[in-house]
């Protein structure tokens, strides 16, 4: 039974109907004789307030069918409704060029994305491979900075410099379980997260120095063989990274250099 409906019978029927009664009528079969003041009265509300009809659609059809001969207030409305329906289309034009930019721009980030790979695929060993990943990566992405942390034996956070000499600490020894602790600061911290966008903390100065101006971070959680890690990347726009944004590329991104770090650092001098 539809939302309208008053019966299951067939029109005319009149089942749930009495004689001389309204209870089985619809709004339309049957004009309400209202005097001047009424009039009046429904006039001035509805100019006062044109919200309290133009939210419903069978009173908008209506007042679109209307012929407003001599009827003033169906004029005056009418203007109402037609100004309505422009703020709700530049509205609806707005949010559609907004859906084409961002589906644009989504476009252009994963083919940036995509070429970064490919770079990272074509690294002839191991020292090649980490320069693409913490400085052509970040550049060909339109990123400022890019960081790779690993977990070893170590007590604080280091430069690796046997494994990454002249990456100027762009690629950071982590003593164990600070990958976790450091992506799950802040409240809406989860150190379960794969992949975490936010502006940074104070602690970012750990992954990009005392001196950074980074003011948002994308960190990816990295997990070959035994070992994890964290690929970071910092911009100095504070909404270059936020947490309503999607993640799926940078979990791609992420799945591929887990699989080439585990290829590299098993490596002849690749290990820590």
């Amino acid at each position: 039974m539809s939302k309208g409906s008053v019966s299951d019978g067939a029109p005319g029927e009149g089942n749930l109907g009495h004689a001389g009664g309204k209870s089985g009528a619809s709004p339309g079969d049957a004009p309400v004789r209202l005097d001047a003041e009424e009039r009046e009265l429904i006039r001035s509300l509805i100019l006062a307030d044109p919200d309290l009809i133009l939210g419903d659609d069978m009173v908008m059809r209506a007042l679109i069918g209307a012929s407003g001969r001599g009827a003033r207030n169906i004029v005056d409305l009418r203007d109402k409704l037609v100004e309505r329906l422009e703020q709700r289309l530049r509205k609806l034009m707005h949010a559609n060029r907004s859906v084409i930019a961002a589906a644009y721009e989504n476009v252009a980030g994963t083919r940036q994305l995509h070429r970064a790979i490919l770079a990272l695929l074509d690294a002839p060993d191991h020292a090649t491979f980490l320069a693409r990943l913490v400085a052509e990566v970040p550049r060909t992405v339109g990123v400022d900075e890019g960081r790779l942390c690993l977990e070893a034996e170590v007590t604080e956070i280091v430069p690796a410099e046997d494994l990454a000499p002249g990456l100027g600490g762009r690629v950071l020894l982590f003593p164990p379980g600070t990958v976790a602790q450091y992506m799950a600061l802040g409240s809406e911290g989860d150190e379960t997260a794969g992949v975490v966008l936010r502006p940074v903390t104070e602690a970012a100065e750990l992954v990009f120095g005392p001196l950074s101006t980074v003011r948002s971070e994308a960190l990816v959680r990295l997990a070959f063989g035994d070992r994890i890690g964290l690929f970071a990347f910092g911009d100095s726009e504070p909404d270059r990274f936020t947490p309503d944004q999607g993640t799926d590329l940078l979990s791609f991104f992420g799945g591929v250099v887990e699989r080439l770090l585990a290829r590299h650092l098993r490596g002849p001098g690749g290990g820590t």
